[in-house]
């Protein structure tokens, strides 16, 4: 089971102080947090793609090389890297390069994003957007497993005779998790190519995601890859903690109020109690992700927004240690317990490798 964060890189004006920092003073804010999270043990630091203000990670794949190079052990990823709108070309090509400088330490999760403009600004249809995502992704996903492409499609130049450059490191593709929200067609997807599934449920009511993650499981069998319960799942979630509870919602109520994504809507107590938001100690964090299994079963992966709406970073830092120090080794061992054996662990470059190593020894058999 690994455990993480990820940022949506927004900056947002603290509501209680009324400042706004600078894109600068984010950006570097969200290195910090990258380093923070390894420091405190997590396993994984994702990051969102946006092209928009009130959010600053444009370049995912420079943020993480940066911070590949700051770093020793975490996993690098992307919360939202744009297959509708990034060319597949240039997605094989970065990614694959970002793999070789992280020693590995890379994967990444697909989205059509949550802002429609997008679209338009790269010279895409919205209303094309899963059709883009479908053809955007095979050829990705061809560009990674065969060294000479040819290839012709809807929504680009035809190719020929292509090689992306450079190749996947050990000649073994970074990792893809698939996003949505609502889009059953992304889990269908996901599950034909044998890839992850990531529902980040931090919106709606968990009735709507069992629906995505079950079918993403029912399909990812049908395939062939396994059985359901093999299937690659990964959750989202946000917390917010102090030693008290009291004292965690006083606080970071005026946060969610105004929050850029949800504020203005439902109350906060409305929220915690309909989706995985947990405002309170690091028990009742610990007591309600472990809900989570009852509704998805075994999963994979489990990534909790930290920085989003205006908290400062010093609040955030320490929100990553009450994380890591309170609340993920007891999750550790508690999902741990009674985990089926067939149930498979979270991807990591070195295990995919392994596991071609071995099934190229079972086939020379």
């Amino acid at each position: 089971m690994q455990f993480g964060i990820f940022t949506v890189g927004d900056v947002t004006p603290d509501p209680t102080t009324g400042r706004t920092p600078s894109e600068h003073e984010r950006i570097k804010a969200m290195v910090a947090i990258a380093r923070k999270a390894e420091e405190v043990g997590l396993d994984v630091f994702a990051t969102g793609e946006h092209h928009n203000p009130p959010f600053v990670p444009s370049s995912p794949t420079t943020m993480l090389g940066y911070i590949a190079a700051q770093t020793e052990r975490i996993i690098l990823s992307t919360s939202t890297t744009l297959i509708t709108t990034n060319d597949p070309v240039k997605i094989a090509e970065d990614f694959a390069m970002l793999q070789h400088l992280a020693d590995g330490r890379v994967d990444l999760m697909m989205g059509r994003g949550n802002t429609g403009p997008v679209y338009p600004w790269f010279g895409k249809d919205i209303r094309q957007g899963i059709p883009l995502a479908v053809e955007n992704y095979a050829l990705l996903h061809q560009l990674w497993r065969e060294e000479v492409v040819d290839w012709q499609g809807r929504f680009r130049t035809p190719l020929q005779s292509f090689t992306s450059t450079p190749r996947p490191l050990d000649g073994v593709a970074p990792f893809v998790w698939h996003g949505s929200i609502r889009s059953p067609e992304i889990a269908e997807q996901a599950a034909y190519y044998g890839d992850g599934f990531f529902a980040n449920n931090i919106f709606w009511p968990k009735e709507h995601f069992q629906k995505l993650v079950d079918l993403y499981r029912e399909r990812y069998a049908h395939y062939g890859h396994g059985t359901p319960e093999q299937a690659y799942v990964g959750l989202g979630g946000q917390v917010f903690m102090r030693k008290n509870s009291q004292d965690a919602v006083r606080e970071f109520r005026p946060y969610f109020d105004n929050a850029p994504v949800y504020g203005h809507g439902p109350s906060l107590e409305e929220f915690t109690e309909q989706t995985p938001l947990t405002v309170g100690s690091p028990q009742e964090v610990i007591e309600k992700t472990l809900t989570f299994r009852e509704s998805f079963g075994d999963y994979q992966r489990q990534l909790f927004l930290m920085d989003h709406a205006g908290l400062p970073l010093k609040t955030v830092l320490e929100q990553l240690d009450l994380l890591g120090e309170q609340v993920v080794p007891v999750l550790r061992e508690e999902f741990a317990r009674n985990r089926p054996a067939g149930v498979p662990d979270g991807p990591t470059h070195a295990a995919r490798v392994a596991a071609r190593t071995e099934e190229s020894v079972e086939v020379a058999k």
